[in-house]
């Protein structure tokens, strides 16, 4: 799985009929900067409103997943989400002038064919995976349908389909490594059975279906007379099935391309969850109905998660900037130069570390025989570490100055002794306004929070 997170390198477009609303629609991939997310928005709209990809902007789950957030809704996101998830992009604008995503050939193919000639690029922040601490799970007895996760330090998928169909009868698949989605999921369509389609095209759905992006599970014999209602429907000439199978014959892709594409399914609705997952997904008979529920757990947890922890520093993980590249952005050096790497950045937020050995200059005399850091050290540092957050708002860091202008609310919970690990966290209060940053910032010592302080800071170009 990427560490890093990636946009793409340059805007792409596809096009085609919508699914449901047969609404020729242009579907523009634009990049993104970090942390932006997955954002769709309606060219087409009176002011281009921007629609999150986000799970509590679900509001229709008819035969697929749709989206709205201010006035402006997408249909039938989920196989578009499928093909970003699945190449692990995790910023990009969609723009895009109709209601719903072209449905191309019914899977996530050619989404994925055209991000990858748009081109992936890496991006210098880190991806805020969500890692799922323990089972969690989610059960619609009525439909037979149970989605759980289990902690796993990878993101899989399990999928078990049952249609009680002597055509599909019961089918699996699985995602081992979403590096294998391009190859194993991406091409699966879309499908429904023969019997449902005249009760979806009554209901106004599937106005852009066709045989071409969808498969027709035919589990019965049809007569002539129904086979020439189904051409005029389809618009074609003729349609024709020789045996209880797929109309028109179509050819499988996959012996289980059904239970495929409802993995594929599943892989974009729970992007919705907002976070890439770390997690093995298990689900049986699984629906967009359940998918979106699932989804709704997930990120509650993430909420609770995030409300009931510190900030976590895994070591195995390449920084954000190493020490080098701090000593390119601040004019600091030894002995006041208080930060050795930063491992989170983004709008509004940065962490970093501060390791405390026993050598540092200040043991010398602060407390000789049971040396303490002095905590206007640690708050020194907390400053250095929000003034790289300030000075990564400019393109030229080099040629700033970085100035205290106030302390509040400063509290020292903990001593720091040589040994610790000091992980500091700064959060900006209020915009950047003339160059002045408010930010809250926070230093613990494995769980424990040592250090907190409302500080007040400049950035000035040298002259």
């Amino acid at each position: 799985m990427h560490i890093k997170q990636h946009t793409i390198e340059k805007t792409v477009t596809v096009s085609g009929v919508g699914l449901h609303t047969g609404v020729l629609s242009n579907m523009k991939f634009l990049p993104a900067k970090p942390n932006h997310g997955i954002k769709f928005q309606r060219t087409d709209m009176p002011g281009q409103p921007i629609v999150d990809a986000d799970v509590d902007n679900v509001v229709d789950l008819s035969r697929g997943t749709t989206i709205e957030q201010s006035g402006a809704r997408i249909n039938t996101v989920e196989h578009t989400l499928a093909a970003l998830t699945g190449l692990q992009i995790d910023n990009v604008l969609i723009q895009i002038d109709g209601p719903e995503p072209p449905i191309m050939d019914g899977s996530s193919e050619k989404f994925v064919e055209a991000l990858e000639f748009a081109g992936l690029e890496e991006q210098n922040a880190l991806r805020n995976f969500f890692e799922v601490p323990e089972s969690i799970s989610y059960k619609d007895r009525g439909r037979e349908v149970e989605i759980g996760a289990l902690p796993l330090n990878d993101y899989r998928v399990t999928v078990m389909v049952d249609y009680n169909s002597p055509v599909l009868g019961s089918q699996h698949a699985m995602l081992s490594h979403i590096s294998d989605f391009k190859s194993e999921i991406a091409s699966s369509r879309t499908f429904c059975f023969l019997h449902e389609l005249e009760m979806l095209y009554k209901q106004g759905l599937i106005k852009g279906g066709d045989v071409n992006n969808a498969i027709v599970v035919v589990d019965r014999l049809v007569e002539t007379d129904e086979l020439d209602y189904l051409a005029e429907l389809f618009n074609k000439p003729k349609v024709i099935v020789q045996k209880e199978g797929i109309l028109n014959n179509v050819e499988l892709r996959h012996k289980n391309e059904p239970a495929r594409h409802k993995l594929l399914d599943l892989i974009g609705d729970l992007t919705l969850a907002g976070r890439p997952l770390k997690a093995h997904i298990l689900a049986a008979r699984p629906g967009h109905a359940a998918n979106v529920a699932f989804a709704k757990k997930l990120k509650k947890m993430m909420v609770e998660t995030e409300q009931s922890s510190v900030p976590k520093y895994n070591p195995n993980l390449p920084p954000v900037y190493d020490i080098n590249q701090v000593k390119d952005m601040l004019p600091h050096r030894a002995p006041f130069l208080l930060v050795d790497k930063i491992f989170y950045i983004d709008d509004n937020t940065v962490a970093g570390i501060k390791n405390v050995t026993s050598n540092e200059y200040f043991f010398q005399g602060h407390f000789p025989g049971n040396p303490v850091m002095p905590g206007v050290l640690i708050v020194e540092a907390m400053a250095q570490i929000g003034g790289i957050f300030v000075l990564n708002t400019v393109s030229d860091p080099q040629n700033y100055w970085t100035y205290f202008l106030k302390i509040e609310d400063c509290k020292f919970r903990k001593m720091v002794l040589p040994g610790d690990t000091l992980v500091i966290h700064c959060d900006l209060l209020e915009p950047i306004k003339r160059g002045i940053a408010k930010m809250r910032g926070r230093a613990y010592v494995g769980d424990t929070l040592v250090t907190e302080s409302v500080m007040i800071a400049s950035i000035v170009k040298k002259s």
